[in-house]
Order: C-alpha cells, then sequence, then structure tokens
C-alpha cells in the first residue's frame, strides 16, 4: 500500500479511479505504467445502486482450478521429459494435459485437469503452407546455418540439464 492515501483505494465513498495504462513490452502487453489516481471519486447514485442490486464479482471465481497432486506430478514429468529432449506423448499425459485442439484418448478414465493448454476456446484454425518449386535459400546452400535464437535455446536447455546432473 501507498503509505499516502488515507482510505482504501477500493472504498465506495473515498475510493480511487485506477489508471489503466497498457503499453508494449517486448511484443507483449504491459500494465506496469497503472497506477491509482490520486483524486478521491466516490461512486455515483447509479453505481451503488447497481452494486446494492447486483453485488460484487468475488474474482476468486474466475481463477482456475488448482492442479491435484497427480496433476503436479505430471506437470513435473512431462517438463523433464520436456529438458530430456522428448516429445510431448499423448499416450502417457493425454489424460491430463494436452494441445488445443488435441483429443482425448479414447480409454482414458483419468479426468483431465485444468490447465492453460485445455482451455474450452476454440481450436486455433490450421495453417496451410505454401510450397514452392524453388528451393529455399536455406536448402541451396552446402554449409547448414545455425539460427541464433535456436542457439539460444540448445545453450539454456544444457545449462539445465547440467544442473539436474550435478
Amino acid at each position: 500500500m501507498d503509505p499516502e492515501l488515507e482510505e482504501l483505494p477500493t472504498d465506495f465513498t473515498s475510493g480511487l479511479d485506477f489508471r489503466i495504462n497498457k503499453t508494449t513490452k517486448g511484443g507483449y502487453a504491459d500494465y506496469s505504467t497503472s497506477k491509482w489516481s490520486r483524486k478521491e471519486t466516490p461512486l455515483t447514485e447509479e453505481e451503488q445502486a447497481a452494486v446494492d442490486t447486483h453485488g460484487l464479482f468475488d474474482l476468486s471465481e474466475f481463477l482456475p482450478k488448482r492442479p491435484t497432486e497427480e496433476g503436479l506430478r505430471v506437470m513435473k514429468e512431462m517438463f523433464e521429459a520436456s529438458v530430456d529432449g522428448e516429445p510431448y506423448d499423448p499416450d502417457r499425459w493425454g489424460a491430463y494435459y494436452r494441445p488445443a485442439g488435441m483429443q482425448a484418448p479414447v480409454n482414458t478414465s483419468t479426468p483431465a485437469v485444468n490447465s492453460p493448454s485445455t482451455s474450452n476456446s476454440a481450436p486455433e484454425p490450421e495453417v496451410q503452407k505454401e510450397e514452392s518449386a524453388a528451393p529455399a535459400p536455406a536448402e541451396a546452400d552446402s554449409e547448414p546455418k545455425v539460427d541464433t535464437g535456436t542457439q539460444k535455446a540448445e545453450d539454456i536447455l544444457a545449462m539445465i540439464r547440467s544442473r539436474q546432473s550435478n
């Protein structure tokens, strides 16, 4: 809390407005410059009547379910497998976590655990790549070129693996 604030910023009569400033940082939305206004703004009679009539939202109801012990074990197993370079195995983990659009295994009685990858949103549309008759410039070169982004990822994975072995 800001020590200069005398009342809670969410107080109905002495509360403050919250200014949301959306900027972009590293290609992602950034709200770190958002802040409380310095002028008290009480709720209007119309806003107060709406709160009295409909109540307030309990924001904890919007949180996803917490994973069970079994779900946490599967997450750890999937992470370790990915660090070791193993691909996703739908037979092994499909009953718990699966990519968007992938169907659950047919003979599974274990309920799926909520995760960001099992959202109820529509699956992403498939993108079809255009093929050209001419070889791509990378295919035409005799020496393979190393992508610096891929190289950095490989370096990070190597560091993680070395820490696990210690």
